[in-house]
């Protein structure tokens, strides 16, 4: 794969010349509605109609990222941009509620969106805390070849930084870089082209977003591309993937024009999926699309079956969401939770390079699936505790060992990390008057065991394994990877003005980051020294 350009000087550069939750029932018919809002609004709704020819010219060139951010510092937060308000967890205490449990999430739009808003100088929203830690790779060991399970699990306990009188447990799973198989890709491009697409950094971006994916396929890929507006069509079937000429020529042509309709357009590439099935391989559409989206006659559990009966035969969905002001958020991170796919943002072309190129077998290829995770808190050494984000990916407890309840995929070379912050006990016995529930902490000095549930790509029954996290694991000098998520993590609750960030502070955020860069091949740490040093400037 080929390297890329600094994203930190790119985007530094840019910035200094210019907020499932399955604990709660209201959560969850939240995620069903939005991607009931996605694939109803598909089938026959208006979006608006541009009238006119985009010019293209530009995407000969590449993409034009030339609008200066001091332009975008006037720009009014529009309040048609829609998120997910998963509430946020509270400290739980460890005698009621021993177990924490939540599914995997590898998306990472909600950085890239972050990162956006900061751009514009606008207050931040949708900020989903795991996203913005998951969006930065990590140090952490990967499994051998040859091991049972396709991933390693990862702890290490420290002070909190902005609650000093808690620790910070930070858990971190890494998925094996091999790939689950050699068979080829089938892959369907969905394209929105509606008039909402006709900005620059909409349909331009898409397209030579596009193009770079297509540079990583070979004659053993198969491509579909399938767009949408008044009305669907297919500009592509089953073309060979080293048919770059080709396929890089129909994204170059594509105008944006017209209301967005037609239900056909997702049940058309669903349709050229199946019909190009690979079996073994990587089979999935990619939805790529503003979200700006009304909703259609469709009802939410026809919507959710049809998601879902796909994703069951195989046939994933990812989503690359473009724009902004109409951004329709929690729509692209529900449909991509029931297509068993991803979610990301694309702002600008070097996001595209990193998920489309860089990330692309992290981004195609299962190795884990539905991984679940359960933590289990010791009463003797935590007395209460809290997670930080999966706000909107909690599980019941009971739904662990459930193997029909559907959680995150994860793909090759992922990985997937969570902070629980700690409040520890203090040794002495509750006293509550109760006749029945006299139960005394066990003599281990455990803080925590992680247990993770996953199954093999297209599997049925799920695999559990244990992590014990011993009083061995907590440190006062923790690792660079942990000082670095760890101030990503503060600035989170600090921008989300979370009710529990107690001391938290951007500023201190940012200073511990830039003294934890470690190596930062790509320059995305310094990327985000950056937009912190900004946000601190630009709030006083």
């Amino acid at each position: 794969m080929r390297g890329r350009i600094s994203a930190g000087a790119l985007v530094t550069a840019g910035l200094r010349a210019g907020r499932r939750g399955r604990a709660r029932a209201s959560t969850r018919a939240t995620a069903v509605v939005a991607a009931a809002t996605l694939v109803g609004a598909l089938a026959a709704c208006s979006a608006g109609d541009s009238g006119a020819d985009m010019d293209m010219s530009q995407a000969e060139g590449g993409y034009d990222d030339s609008f200066s951010t001091e332009e975008w510092r006037d720009v009014p937060l529009d309040d048609q941009e829609e998120y997910d308000d998963s509430p946020e967890q509270p400290f739980q205490d460890v005698r009621t509620s021993p177990l924490s449990t939540f599914s995997s999430d590898v998306d990472t739009a909600s950085y890239s969106n972050l990162r956006r808003q900061l751009r514009q100088g606008v207050a931040p929203e949708g900020v989903r805390i795991e996203e913005l830690v998951n969006y930065f790779d990590y140090d952490y060991p990967a499994p051998d070849p040859d091991a049972a399970d396709p991933f390693t699990v990862t702890t290490q306990v420290a002070d909190a930084p902005w609650a000093p009188d808690h620790r910070l447990a930070m858990i971190g799973v890494q998925a094996t870089a091999e790939k689950p198989t050699s068979r080829g890709n089938n892959i369907v491009f969905l394209l929105d082209v509606s008039g909402s697409m006709d900005e620059p950094n909409k349909l331009p971006l898409l397209a030579e977003s596009f193009s770079l994916l297509v540079e990583q396929l070979d004659e053993d890929d198969t491509v579909s591309i399938v767009t949408y507006a008044g009305s669907n069509q297919v500009l592509a079937d089953s073309v060979p993937g080293d048919h770059r000429r080709e396929l890089v020529g129909i994204l170059r042509e594509l105008r944006a024009g017209g209301s967005t309709g037609g239900a056909a357009g997702l049940e058309t590439a669903y349709e050229l999926a199946t019909e190009n099935f690979v079996e073994g391989g990587n089979n999935r559409v990619i939805l790529a699309t503003d979200g700006d989206f009304n909703v259609g006659p469709s009802t939410p559990e026809q919507v959710t079956d049809l998601i879902e009966e796909h994703a069951k035969t195989g046939v994933y969905v990812s989503v690359l969401g473009f724009g902004m002001g109409n951004l329709k958020d929690v729509t692209m991170e529900a449909i991509a939770d029931h297509g068993n796919g991803n979610y990301a943002y694309i702002d600008t072309l070097e996001e595209a390079r990193k998920v489309l190129v860089d990330e692309f077998d992290s981004t195609m290829f299962v190795v884990a699936q539905d991984l679940k995770v359960q933590v289990e808190l010791n009463p003797a050494t935590v007395s209460r505790y809290r997670l930080l984000g999966y706000d909107n990916r909690r599980l019941e407890d009971e739904e662990f060992d459930d193997d029909t309840k559907d959680a995150g995929d994860v793909g090759a070379g992922h990985s997937v990390t969570a902070f629980y912050e700690l409040v520890p006990a203090d040794g002495a016995s509750a006293e509550d008057d109760l006749d029945y529930q006299d139960v005394e902490p066990g003599g281990s000095d455990d803080f925590l065991t992680v247990h993770v549930r996953y199954k093999q790509p297209g599997g049925d029954a799920s695999t559990e394994v244990v992590f014990p996290a011993g009083s061995d694991t907590y440190t006062t000098r923790p690792t660079a990877d942990f000082r670095f998520a760890s101030a990503v993590a503060e600035f989170g609750l600090a921008v989300s003005r979370s009710e529990h960030a107690a001391d938290a502070s951007p500023a201190r955020a940012r200073d511990r980051a830039r003294e934890a860069l470690g190596e930062d091949p790509y320059g995305l740490r310094s990327e985000f020294v950056g937009l912190v040093d900004d946000y601190v400037r630009m709030t006083g």
